[in-house]
C-alpha cells in the first residue's frame, strides 16, 4: 500500500476577517467565485444565465466567497492561487474590490498581474 506523502496533502488556511479566527477551511464553508455581478428586475433570460452558471475557472489568482461556518458564520471573500494555494488575504464580502495591500501582495508575486482583468 502506497503512504501519502504529506506535502501533497496541503489544506487551506483561512482567516475570518470578521471574528480573526484562523482554521484549516474545513472550518469553512466555500460559496463559489466572489465579485459576481447580480442582475434585477427586468434583466434578460440570458443575464441571469450567465449568472448562474457562467464561471471563469482561472488558473493563478481567483477570488471566492467564504462563510465561517464553523465559528461567526459570516460571509467574506478570499483571495488565492489555484496553482499554489497560497491564500494572498482575506476581506469583508461587502466591498466591490478587494483591498490595496491584498492587490499589492498579489502584483508583488505575480508579474503582469492586474486587477482590471477581473473588474
Amino acid at each position: 500500500m502506497a503512504s501519502l506523502n504529506c506535502r501533497v496533502c496541503k489544506m487551506l488556511i483561512l482567516k475570518c476577517p470578521y471574528c480573526g479566527a484562523s482554521g484549516e477551511e474545513t472550518e469553512f464553508e466555500c460559496g463559489g467565485e466572489a465579485h459576481l455581478k447580480r442582475f434585477g428586475p427586468g434583466s434578460g433570460d440570458d443575464e441571469f444565465q450567465g449568472y448562474l452558471f457562467d464561471r471563469v475557472n482561472r488558473k493563478g489568482v481567483h477570488f471566492e466567497r467564504w462563510r465561517h461556518s464553523s465559528g461567526c458564520g459570516k460571509w467574506f471573500h478570499a483571495a488565492r492561487n489555484t496553482e499554489t494555494l497560497e491564500i494572498y488575504g482575506t476581506y469583508s464580502a461587502q466591498v466591490l474590490e478587494p483591498p490595496a495591500e491584498i492587490r499589492e501582495k498579489i502584483s508583488g508575486k505575480v508579474p503582469g498581474w492586474s486587477w482590471r482583468e477581473f473588474s
